[in-house]
């Protein structure tokens, strides 16, 4: 990610103008971080949250063993297909086995289908040589393509707010620090609580009270059920 020159918050596009994880911060104190909306619109002031991992891209094992300086590798699938760069600006882990502990940022990636070998480009080469037989190979999509508005349920990683609509599949500054109007779904007291993905009304946050519920910022501004209270966002980008 890199701090870049700042596009409004308050417009969205159907072209990228920036690299999805671009940040900006401002003289008030935001932070902002380029996204792209999912299959969903999106509404101002409400939660959003990354797209749910594939089950059927994690624990695969190599179709192909890669060597060590290859930056394009091929993988078993599940039993889901793979769409055109379903993971650009994604992420490849290698989780356990030879060349564990290992991160690679994804360039790109083929369509292939359902149990088939997907073909992943790599930004970075494979720095060791891998054994075909592992099967701890995961591919996971950059939090900040393909954004939903959260669920009700907590079992997300929160994204940011943005502050218009967004249309489905459209580009847009998400706010993730600094001051914001975000949607309660209760009373949020006192100043300086903490605040996390509410479970009553998606797109909402509500107090946090057990230290596994993924923290989105503190109050500046009480406010009660269905308002829009002040949040300092303070969402790990």
């Amino acid at each position: 990610m890199s701090q870049v020159a700042f596009g409004r918050p308050d417009k969205t596009s159907s072209v990228a103008a920036h690299q999805i994880g671009d940040i900006y911060r401002d003289s008030y104190g935001r932070t902002f971080v380029y996204c792209k909306a999912g299959a969903a619109n999106l509404g101002r002031g409400k939660l959003t949250v990354a797209s749910t991992t594939v089950a059927n891209h994690n624990d695969m094992s190599w179709a192909v063993a890669p060597t060590a300086g290859d930056t394009v590798v091929r993988v078993t699938l599940g039993a889901t297909a793979l769409t055109a760069d379903q993971y650009k600006d994604g992420w490849l882990v290698v989780q356990d086995g030879t060349g564990e502990g290992r991160l690679y940022p994804v360039e790109g990636n083929l369509a292939a289908d359902s149990a088939g070998t997907g073909i992943i480009y790599l930004k970075e080469a494979i720095d060791t040589t891998g054994v075909l037989a592992e099967a701890n190979v995961d591919l996971v999509a950059n939090k900040f393509a393909g954004t939903v508005i959260s669920a009700a349920d907590q079992a997300d990683c929160p994204t940011g707010v943005p502050l218009v609509a967004v249309t489905t599949l459209y580009y847009y500054w998400s706010q993730t620090g600094g001051p914001c109007a975000v949607w309660a779904d209760e009373t949020l007291t006192p100043v300086g609580g903490t605040v996390t993905i509410g479970t009553s009304v998606p797109g909402s946050v509500e107090e946090l009270d057990l230290v596994a519920e993924p923290l989105v910022g503190e109050v500046m501004l009480a406010g009660v059920d269905t308002e829009y209270p002040i949040i300092n966002l303070q969402i790990f980008v």
